[in-house]
């Protein structure tokens, strides 16, 4: 055998050993977001609704609006699932855009200028990871009230963090390469070398931590939820919904599961995806086995 056909085979068994997980995920992320857009159109009960002469009811696939059963208000936990998919998709989504914006431009600036620039930036996010993401969380609400926009703040203040520390890392030795040198050498000015030459070579490591920085979205927005931090009711939110039901596990387990069994789904699925990713985006894995 060749080296060529080593390689290639090496290359070959790597994209079939992952291929299964990062298909799996990517089934389970598409069908979570396929119904939570179709979920207005679907033909299900309110979510929001109650219907107390069917409080309580266990899952029933032969009626419409028990198919996952009902809540102690009679509301149909199919048609909250549902609906709840769409809070968390736009709390998750909302705060990766916001919270890696903040994160990638202090990154690319701390790793790009260095020195004091570097120093202040990097002190400021030793702060900010001194400060617990509840009791932020705490103070923000106590503050301004809870609210889906007041949500998203809290949890891009705590995600900005986990992007700035690995660009910056990124751009510190990509800074030192060869073509950037010869950028800066023809005068293209600082704001061009670091969104035409350094970020576009950072790019991969950032979509895997956008990826698994998903997955930790997914159960934070639950837990604050949970601890009624979250978007305040009526509307439908896993976390809260895992809260409402705790009173009710022995005799309506289904309130607690069925959210609960949606959270698994969903971080399972972000984190087989991201682990698929980040074995086919990162080039330190190109010649293991």
């Amino acid at each position: 055998m060749t080296v060529a056909q080593a390689l290639s085979s090496r290359r070959f068994s790597r994209f079939a050993r992952f291929r299964s997980g990062g298909l799996v995920g990517a089934t389970i992320l598409a069908a979570i977001v396929f119904l939570a857009l179709a979920a207005p159109y679907l033909p299900i009960g309110s979510p929001t609704a109650p219907s107390l002469a069917h409080r309580l009811s266990p899952p029933n696939f032969s009626v419409a609006n028990q198919i996952m059963g009902t809540d102690q208000l009679g509301r149909d936990m199919f048609a909250r699932i549902l609906h709840g998919a769409r809070i968390t998709l736009i709390v998750c989504i909302a705060t990766l855009l916001l919270g890696g914006t903040i994160g990638i431009s202090i990154g690319l600036i701390a790793g790009y200028f260095g020195g004091w620039t570097d120093r202040i930036l990097m002190r400021t996010l030793d702060m900010q990871l001194s400060i617990p993401t509840m009791l932020l969380a705490l103070l923000v609400v106590a503050a301004l009230g809870p609210d889906l926009v007041n949500l998203v703040l809290v949890m891009s203040l705590a995600t900005w963090t986990q992007y700035a520390r690995v660009v910056r890392g990124q751009v510190l030795s990509i800074r030192e390469l060869d073509f950037v040198r010869s950028a800066r050498s023809i005068g293209a000015g600082h704001i061009r070398i670091m969104a035409l030459h350094i970020l576009p070579n950072a790019l991969g490591t950032i979509i895997v931590i956008a990826t698994l920085e998903l997955a930790r979205l997914v159960l934070m927005e639950a837990s604050l939820s949970f601890l009624g931090l979250g978007v305040p009711p009526p509307y439908p939110s896993w976390g809260r919904m895992l809260a409402e039901g705790r009173p009710y596990m022995l005799d309506a387990w289904w309130i607690t599961a069925v959210p609960g069994l949606a959270i698994v789904l969903t971080v399972l699925g972000v984190n087989l995806l991201g682990d698929w990713l980040r074995d086919r985006l990162d080039p330190k894995l190109e010649g293991r086995n």
